[in-house]
């Protein structure tokens, strides 16, 4: 019969147990620093939000929700580099991005700039063969990037 030594069991749980407190402790602090050093350049921060145009997603299908075609803006490169950010504030939005259901697989949306009331980019996309939310967010940047304001 083998005997078990209970100071190495009692030492395992106690440094198992200081781990985790300082593991807890430690990503608070770490948020307290990176909010703390984001506070300091105030000035830089809002020159950066001020060139940048910020999106609504409104989608009016019960199918493809609005967060899902966000996901899909982040996911693409040519968001950032356009200067886009999205808001979930509508009366803060630059652009008013709308997708609406229309026939079967058909799906149709329209970029609205708020200010102007002026269409900046819209089409049909079908569900066939790739997901909308996908297909809205690559044919939107893709018009923006043409020209249009």
């Amino acid at each position: 019969m083998k005997k078990f030594n209970s100071n190495s069991r009692v030492m395992r749980a106690a440094i198992f147990s200081v781990s985790i407190l300082a593991s807890a402790f430690a990503m608070p602090a770490l948020s307290v620093v990176r909010a703390q050093e984001m506070s300091y350049q105030p000035a830089a921060r809002e020159r950066t939000v001020a060139a940048q145009r910020k999106v609504f997603v409104r989608s009016k299908a019960l199918l493809v929700r609005a967060a899902v075609v966000e996901e899909k803006l982040l996911k693409r490169s040519e968001f950032a580099q356009m200067g886009l950010v999205l808001t979930r504030n509508e009366a803060d939005a630059d652009i008013l991005l709308e997708l609406r259901h229309d026939v079967l697989t058909k799906y149709v949306y329209s970029a609205v700039d708020t200010r102007t009331q002026t269409v900046l980019a819209g089409g049909k996309v079908s569900s066939l063969g790739g997901t909308v939310a996908g297909k809205v967010a690559k044919r939107f940047l893709k018009q923006l990037a043409q020209g249009h304001p």
